[in-house]
């Protein structure tokens, strides 16, 4: 009797799965463009929902433009006939305030988006609103920008010294100094600017951005005149909001010192200031870039009342003029300005921050 063969059991090969293709398969291998493309793609959202926010904020506010502007041409021009409907009707087409509140949104978003159109400006009829604080803009760069990077260059400098030499006299006095001046207004220090340097000693001029006798262009004579009529605004920016940079880079910086890599790299026999600078405040700036980038986007705003005072002709001026006189159009386009820079500086930071440091992984 013979024993019969066990069954063969037929045994399938493994299927090998053909390796995910598409455009979820590509994102998968790529966590960066992953996360950029969804950070992206967040950004056009919040864009579009705070220029739509500020339309509908500025559309129902009280107040006719078309009557300012009919009062503003029989002040100017000796207009004293009645205007008559037709030339009312051509003022509301021509600003975007003819139809429904959402046919004129509808109207004012595809001229922004597709052709970058605002509209005349009321307060330089018929000039476009854009090329008004396209004029305004640089200056407003000029002496907010600059004065932000100085304010904020010196802050780091000095908060990290103060840090760093904590319990000596000298950053005793910076800190004590910066607590009590760091929430003093701009135009408080503006004022008294003024009236020591121009008004009490002369020294330098009180109002206007440069020279009425020198024609503007790119010469020694005209860049002079601009520093030297810039010099007290700037100050004014500058002293007070170094302050607040001083505090909070020192109050980064004591927590660091006690950190065992400083001492290691203290007994490594490496100087001090190449530790403070190699290794404290590499930890310590990275915060610091953050609000300054956020920073910088505010700045198109423009400090009102320091170019209120100087008679400065930047954004400030130009969006306080625009309100008097209900400019719709020039409003709009100073606060989507500023809109559109501080959600564009919050995406870049967003996107160079896991760059600048290797510990922060935000794709995966």
């Amino acid at each position: 009797m013979t024993a019969e063969a066990p069954p063969v059991v037929a045994v399938e090969k493994a299927k090998v799965s053909a390796p995910p293709s598409g455009v979820r398969a590509w994102l998968s291998r790529h966590p960066l463009a992953a996360y950029a493309g969804r950070r992206f793609g967040l950004y056009l959202v919040e864009l579009w929902g705070a220029l739509t926010i500020a339309f509908f904020f500025f559309r129902l506010m009280p107040g006719d433009p078309i009557q300012t502007l009919i009062q503003s041409l029989q002040q100017n021009y000796v207009y004293n006939q009645q205007a008559s409907v037709e030339i009312i009707a051509r003022y509301q087409h021509e600003f975007g305030l003819d139809g429904n509140l959402f046919t004129q949104y509808l109207r004012y978003m595809e001229k922004l988006i597709l052709h970058g159109d605002l509209g005349p400006s009321l307060i330089n009829y018929p000039t476009p609103a854009q090329d008004v604080i396209l004029r305004a803009l640089p200056w407003t760069i000029g002496l907010l920008g600059i004065s932000a990077v100085l304010s904020w260059v010196i802050g780091i400098v000095v908060g990290a010294i103060a840090g760093w030499r904590r319990g000596k006299a000298g950053s005793a006095i910076i800190t004590n100094l910066s607590i009590a001046l760091a929430h003093v207004p701009f135009f408080f220090v503006a004022l008294i600017l003024v009236y020591v340097f121009a008004y009490t000693l002369g020294w330098l001029p009180a109002r206007s951005a440069y020279d009425s006798n020198i024609n503007p262009g790119i010469s020694l004579d005209f860049i002079g005149s601009v520093l030297k009529y810039g010099l007290l605004p700037g100050l004014s920016i500058v002293g007070i909001g170094a302050m607040g940079w001083i505090l909070s880079t020192r109050m980064l910086m004591v927590p660091v010192l006690g950190e065992d890599y400083l001492v290691y790299a203290e007994a490594k026999g490496l100087k001090p200031w190449r530790i403070l600078t190699r290794y404290a405040l590499r930890n310590c700036y990275l915060p610091q870039v953050t609000a300054f980038g956020i920073s910088l986007g505010f700045i198109f705003n423009g400090n009102v009342l320091v170019e209120q005072l100087f008679n400065y002709p930047g954004l400030g001026t130009t969006l306080v003029t625009a309100i008097q006189q209900l400019d719709f159009n020039t409003i709009l386009g100073v606060t989507d300005m500023a809109i559109f820079t501080v959600l564009t500086a919050v995406l870049l930071l967003d996107l160079l921050l896991p760059l600048l440091d290797p510990r922060v992984k935000y794709w995966k």
